[in-house]
């Protein structure tokens, strides 16, 4: 791993951890996912089983660091593109195993969206803000 400044590491490995844990459980469970997937989405099995694989090539691509840019803004666009599911979930209260069906959950989860994409950008060193190099 090349040198990353100490909140980057800590940030990057936290994402790693977070997707690779989500990556795996789509894999294991993709059942679980298929009600929140919106009605438009074309084979909603097959899509949820390639983002499983995508969050964890996104993670571990984090930790090379040839790829490490590659992997911030797969992550990122990830992050974009399952935020109408994360809508769908939460305007018709679609209840999940494990997961709270409250607006006390959705709310904070839908206006932390753009912070993950955020967050991918930052520690796949696209984007420095709010640190300057």
């Amino acid at each position: 791993m090349t040198l990353l400044p100490h909140h980057r590491v800590a940030m990057l490995w936290l994402m790693a951890a977070f997707y690779l844990g989500a990556g795996l459980l789509h894999l294991r469970s993709p059942e679980a996912f298929l009600p929140i997937v919106p009605d438009w989405v074309p084979a909603p099995r097959t899509v949820v089983l390639l983002t499983g694989i995508a969050e964890i090539l996104g993670a571990i691509g984090l930790f090379v660091p040839r790829l490490r840019r590659a992997a911030g803004i797969g992550l990122a666009l990830y992050a974009f593109c399952v935020f109408p599911a994360n809508i769908k979930h939460a305007v018709e209260g679609i209840a999940l195993a494990g997961l709270p069906s409250t607006w006390w959950y959705h709310a904070p989860r839908l206006a932390l969206q753009p912070v993950l994409i955020w967050w991918a950008l930052h520690v796949g060193g696209v984007i420095a803000w709010p640190w300057r190099r």
